[in-house]
């Protein structure tokens, strides 16, 4: 499972934001079930950052934001993300050089239902 918060941040008040996008980023790799993380700069704009983390399930990330140190640190930043869906389900993947892996959406029955 993916989670994608993104920000718009004023490029004044960048270096706060990035030492409490690394707070949060710490808080949230060492809870269970957590398999990597990224916070992201977009290339054209740098007003515009991403904090990217997988999950081994829905659950997971769910249990994870009760954490007190998730709660602590990386709730409120992550409250001041862009409001809009933020949570994706992998329903189809490739390894480099591999072939497509579909997976069934745990939504409803077959795939991309």
């Amino acid at each position: 499972m993916l989670v994608t918060n993104r920000f718009v941040v004023d490029t004044e008040v960048a270096p706060e934001f990035t030492e409490r996008a690394h707070a949060a980023l710490t808080a949230l790799a060492a809870r269970p079930g957590y398999l990597r993380g990224e916070l992201v700069r977009a290339l054209d704009d740098p007003t515009h950052w991403c904090l990217l983390t997988e999950w081994e399930s829905v659950g997971a990330y769910r249990r994870a934001l009760g954490g007190f140190d998730v709660k602590v640190s990386a709730v409120p930043l992550l409250a001041q993300s862009v409001d809009e869906p933020s949570a994706y389900e992998t329903l189809a993947s490739a390894a480099p050089g591999g072939e497509i892996v579909v997976v069934a959406s745990d939504r409803a029955a077959g795939p991309y239902r």
